[in-house]
């Protein structure tokens, strides 16, 4: 053993070739144990193939001896040779004291297959044999967790929590996650509460469940304590910021935007965020700015498209609108109601033909849109085309037949197309 000792400081010392030396020497002249050592120290240090051939000469000699059939399907597992690995484990009898450990690894490996029944089948084995074992209703949590079976998990996690943390995962967490994917968010926040965690996967999401239950404050408190510690978690800026913007706290929400978009730059949501907390501070031209940049990342982002849109209405700039649905649909966006947005602005343009051309194809789709109809009807009128008007003001009081001064301006027009 003091040679194996010897070997493990050549390794750390960076003798790479002088250790290996040493333990093919040393593995010539080991006694079994000696050889499973060495095998194990192999495998610790990368050299999978001369580990192998160890732990095969051993299975070799003792073919049903449990440590040496797991140890050398961990192996195999490593070296993604799970069908090996899984005629190994399955050469265990039950009376060997690593025959739990060979379910297990055989439930990962069936899991990882997507044979996720054959896997819980192995683990509720395991779970019968040794059924004060956590770490198996870790793992049952796990499995029925993986495959969004949250009510069946939860009381296997509740069986684990007594751990807290098993292989980097945090119980709590588990069990917040699965009350809140199964709607019980008053048990998911309380349980994030009492976490009380530096994770930022998990302050992220006590913050949306907070949200989900309009406790903004604490969205707030954890969202700002996950920004702290990384400001690089990029998704946080927008939730941040539209909880800010609820509260009213929008001079701070638009601090958050801005140094969102230093790490966030393609997020067409922050940036639609941005514009509308830009307009509530009545910075106009960042506003304008902010949606087009959004619409740049998402050219069919309807509501920032009509977002822009009404404020070219607002400022009056119809050319504005013309130019922008024009280059929309350039690039292959279509919407009817980008059409109707065309026609309202060329009428204010004044360029009728075009206007018409505009409500024709959105009549297209927009046939049984009351407020469309209407619009057109006496667009229609104004431009002389009184049987056309009459008959999609017909249409339009079929679905609004309380216009009573629709109905009698169309009662007029057909007396006067009498005569």
């Amino acid at each position: 053993m003091e040679k194996i000792v010897d070997a493990i400081q050549l390794f750390d010392e960076g003798k790479t070739n002088e250790a290996l030396d040493l333990l093919k020497q040393l593995s010539e002249k080991a006694s079994d144990d000696q050889k499973f050592a060495i095998a194990e120290l192999y495998d610790e240090y990368g050299f999978m193939d001369e580990g192998i051939k160890l732990l095969e000469e051993l299975l070799h000699k003792y073919p049903k001896e449990g440590q040496v059939l797991i140890k050398l399907a961990e192996m195999y597992i490593e070296l993604e040779q799970d069908d090996l690995a899984i005629h190994l484990l399955n050469e265990l009898s039950k009376e060997d004291d690593f025959y739990v450990q060979s379910l297990l690894h055989l439930a990962d490996l069936y899991q990882s297959q997507g044979l996720f029944e054959v896997s819980e089948q192995k683990l509720l084995e395991a779970k019968n044999l040794k059924p004060e074992e956590i770490i198996i209703d870790f793992a049952l949590g796990e499995l029925l967790f993986s495959i969004g079976l949250y009510h069946r998990a939860i009381p296997f996690y509740e069986k684990a929590v007594k751990e807290k943390e098993i292989n980097g995962v945090n119980i709590i967490d588990r069990l917040a996650e699965c009350n809140a994917s199964l709607g019980n968010y008053e048990q998911a926040l309380h349980l994030y509460n009492e976490l009380q965690s530096e994770n930022t996967d998990t302050l992220f999401k006590h913050g949306l469940i907070a949200k989900q239950l309009e406790r903004n404050d604490i969205a707030i408190h954890s969202w700002k304590k996950l920004r702290s510690i990384d400001p690089h978690y990029y998704t946080v800026y927008y939730e941040l910021a539209n909880v800010l913007k609820e509260e009213g706290l929008i001079e701070e929400a638009y601090e958050i935007v801005r140094d969102g978009f230093s790490y966030d730059e393609f997020n067409k949501e922050l940036y639609f965020l941005g514009a509308q907390i830009s307009l509530q501070l009545s910075k106009r031209d960042e506003c304008i700015e902010y949606v087009k940049r959004a619409i740049s990342l998402d050219n069919d982002y309807k509501q920032a498209i009509l977002f822009l849109i009404q404020l070219y209405k607002e400022d009056h700039l119809h050319s504005e609108i013309i130019d922008v649905i024009n280059e929309l649909k350039k690039d292959g966006s279509e919407d009817p109601v980008y059409d109707w947005e065309l026609a309202r602005a060329y009428v204010e343009e004044e360029m009728f033909n075009q206007a018409l051309q505009a409500y024709d194809e959105a009549f297209l789709y927009l046939s049984h849109d009351s407020e469309f109809l209407k619009e057109f009807g006496y667009f229609l009128i104004e431009e002389g085309q009184i049987d056309r008007a009459t008959v999609i003001l017909k249409d339009y009081l079929t679905l609004e037949p309380l216009d009573e001064e629709t109905a009698a301006l169309l009662e007029r027009l057909n007396i006067s197309n009498d005569y």
